[in-house]
């Protein structure tokens, strides 16, 4: 493995009840907040009320941002900035899924500049400063409550871009599984694939000595594949959810890829396609991962193919070569996925090839170095597209 350092100062508070914690949390950083939420499914399940009751018993005043998109636009970041800036804002917090914690991200950089955000976004420039802020996660799957990353849409110029800042990491972060028991099927479903689309991220990689981390990737994927059919049975299991709420927690704190870095190609893809066609993000992954599967691999790299296949997807190698051990892998994978009511298709989101020529194009804008375990050309990339029609 490579030389690393790993740092992630983040707190994470998990399980029932702590969200009685809030109050203290955030008093640490200030008294006037900025609430930023979704589309109104916490005021449904009474997250909202417990979460003003506790900002109203601690004297922390707060106005709100609501209505961020699935796939956060950078038009409500500007908002979220404009009422940090307007309002005096000390703290922000985030409460739902990994789009509104992406969103707050942005905006937690942009109030503290004169520069346009998306100038940060784009990388033409660099964040300077940030102001603090904290999340409650109520959908599991991106795992933004411990990651750097975030990832903000353009709608009109159909540009999707991921970032980072050390100005983007959360005081703190607060998973109660018990908030989740109410996401309907499809959004748990492509919650899941996006968390096992970290982690095969992860997993495909070139460095060297890296059992230890390959096998806690494998650990994981197997949990995700065993409790996931359970879950989809009984949606509101807390013991259940609790599980998949931690390993989409870890999937992306960093603590999966110590000494390497994964391949991520396929995010990039998928980045440029729901920037194109406003998608959601798990969706998108199953139907892609498995296409740039059976594109990329070959008898060089087949090795971890066949290894995921046997380790992870529970393939019987018995007389088999590596080649057809990797592609029965592949083909199981995607099964799976499908057998969970996952998309399989992009003609399933009414995507056809028409577009496709500029989702291959704007993918390698965004990233010309598309993909670390196999590099891809803009060629590679519309052929997986076509692929995946």
């Amino acid at each position: 493995m490579e030389s690393f350092m790993y740092f992630n100062p983040t707190k994470l508070l998990f399980g029932r009840g702590q969200l009685s914690h809030l109050p203290k949390e955030v008093s640490a950083y200030g008294k006037k907040v900025l609430l930023v939420y979704g589309g109104g499914s916490i005021k449904k399940n009474g997250l909202y009320n417990q979460i003003i009751t506790l900002l109203e018993q601690a004297e922390i005043e707060w106005v709100e941002l609501s209505g961020v998109e699935p796939n956060p636009r950078v038009t409500t970041v500007r908002k979220g900035i404009a009422l940090c800036k307007r309002e005096n804002i000390e703290f922000v917090l985030a409460v739902g899924g990994g789009s509104v914690i992406d969103c707050v991200k942005a905006i937690v950089v942009g109030a503290k500049t004169d520069r346009d955000v998306w100038d940060i976004i784009s990388r033409k420039s660099r964040a300077e400063d940030g102001l603090p802020y904290g999340s409650v996660v109520t959908i599991s799957g991106t795992g933004a409550e411990m990651s750097l990353t975030s990832v903000i849409s353009d709608w009109e110029t159909k540009e999707k871009r991921a970032w980072v800042s050390s100005f983007s990491r959360a005081k703190f972060s607060i998973v109660d599984p018990s908030f989740m028991t109410t996401v309907p099927r499809e959004q748990t479903v492509n919650g899941i694939v996006d968390t096992m689309s970290h982690i095969l991220e992860h997993y495909f990689h070139t460095g060297k000595n890296t059992p230890i981390q390959d096998q806690f990737c494998e650990s994981v994927l197997r949990t995700l594949i065993d409790v996931t059919p359970k879950l989809l049975e009984d949606l509101d299991n807390y013991e259940l959810r609790e599980t998949i709420a931690y390993a989409s927690t870890i999937a992306l704190s960093d603590q999966l890829n110590m000494g390497f870095v994964g391949d991520w190609a396929t995010h990039h893809i998928d980045h440029a396609l729901s920037a194109v066609h406003d998608i959601p993000h798990g969706g998108g992954m199953a139907i892609l991962y498995p296409h740039w599967m059976k594109y990329v691999f070959d008898k060089q790299n087949v090795n971890k193919f066949s290894q995921l296949a046997i380790n992870v997807l529970g393939i019987d190698a018995t007389g088999k070569t590596k080649m057809e051990i990797a592609e029965k892998g592949i083909e199981a994978l995607a099964h799976i996925w499908t057998s969970w009511g996952a998309p399989s298709k992009l003609s399933e989101y009414d995507i056809t090839d028409e577009t496709l020529p500029l989702i291959a194009q704007k993918t390698l804008e965004a990233a010309p170095k598309c993909g670390n375990f196999k590099r891809l050309s803009e060629t590679d990339v519309l052929a997986i597209l076509n692929s995946s029609l």
